[in-house]
């Protein structure tokens, strides 16, 4: 009796590592950075990538109001400068199959908060009624003077759209 309880008892320990191991695989990611550069001359310059995506997790670096050569756009105009930003961004999203419904982190840095609390409820465009976590921070200044706002995103992908981005040619059901 003893030698079969001690047999049944190893047999579930055995099958419950097992079982922990095979899903602890399933959810690890040992996929290689999937790098993003909007602007590559100008992110080249100065020393980033404006995105990076490791397994169904993607950071965005801050996005500023700039044209293709880096210059500052909309200067003095902090709505115009945050529309910018969010175009930037949604091009970033796009590119990655993903939209502003994935962000799940948002942080906005601004040079001016006074100004950005009037303008803020454009957002509602950009969210809808899901809006990410995050954090406005008014800031002394930006990389350059001209810029006075700066959003960074955090996405996180579903399993589905990981799916499909990596057999787009294949049905996923």
């Amino acid at each position: 009796m003893k030698k079969t309880f001690l047999t049944l008892i190893t047999i579930l320990i055995v099958s419950c590592t097992q079982t922990n191991s095979k899903a602890n695989s399933e959810n690890n990611c040992d996929s290689d950075p999937e790098y993003f550069l909007l602007r590559p001359e100008v992110e080249k310059a100065y020393g980033y990538s404006h995105a990076v995506k490791i397994c169904n997790q993607i950071k965005i670096s801050g996005a500023v109001s700039m044209d293709n050569e880096g210059s500052p756009t909309a200067t003095g105009n902090l709505e115009q400068q945050m529309k910018n930003c969010y175009s930037d961004l949604q091009k970033i999203l796009e590119h990655f199959n993903t939209s502003f419904e994935d962000v799940v982190v948002e942080n906005i840095f601004t040079t001016d908060m006074g100004k950005f609390l009037e303008v803020a409820s454009y957002r509602n465009d950009i969210y809808g009624d899901r809006f990410p976590t995050g954090s406005w921070l008014g800031v002394k200044e930006l990389a350059l003077p001209e810029f006075m706002i700066e959003i960074e995103l955090e996405v996180h992908v579903s399993e589905e759209k990981n799916k499909m981005e990596e057999y787009p040619d294949q049905d996923n059901d």
